[in-house]
């Protein structure tokens, strides 16, 4: 008898996996819409992943496309999850990265400086 290839829920996979810290979170983005499988949408936390089934889902504000290595039997360390799949995102650019505001180049401004940019601020609770 041939035995099956191993299978398992894709809200499981992706929580075993560490993307998402809770299966509800996984599942919320599966019945949005969010997730594809294989090039198709899937709206349903129930279907199945396997080895060398592809994953694509926007996470935070950065768009992951993962090719499923493995099957994992529990939630383990990160170590271990990083072996259940390869990671084909594209890389992210340094310049889509928001950089923190500066004051004239400076930093954050002074108490002072603050107090000179609302000069009026005061006067309008009279």
């Amino acid at each position: 008898m041939s035995e099956a290839p191993p299978s398992l829920r894709v809200d499981k996979w992706l929580w075993h996996a560490r993307f998402f810290k809770t299966r509800a979170l996984c599942s919320a983005l599966i019945k949005g819409g969010n997730l594809r499988l294989n090039e198709s949408r899937i709206a349903k936390p129930s279907a199945t992943v396997k080895p060398g089934d592809m994953l694509s889902f926007p996470q935070a504000k950065q768009a992951r496309v993962v090719k499923v290595l493995g099957i994992g039997i529990r939630r383990g360390p990160a170590a271990e999850a990083q072996l259940l799949y390869q990671d084909l995102s594209p890389p992210v650019s340094q310049n889509s990265i928001p950089r923190n505001p500066r004051f004239e180049g400076k930093g954050r401004p002074t108490k002072k400086d603050r107090r000179a940019m609302r000069p009026f601020a005061n006067d309008s609770l009279e």
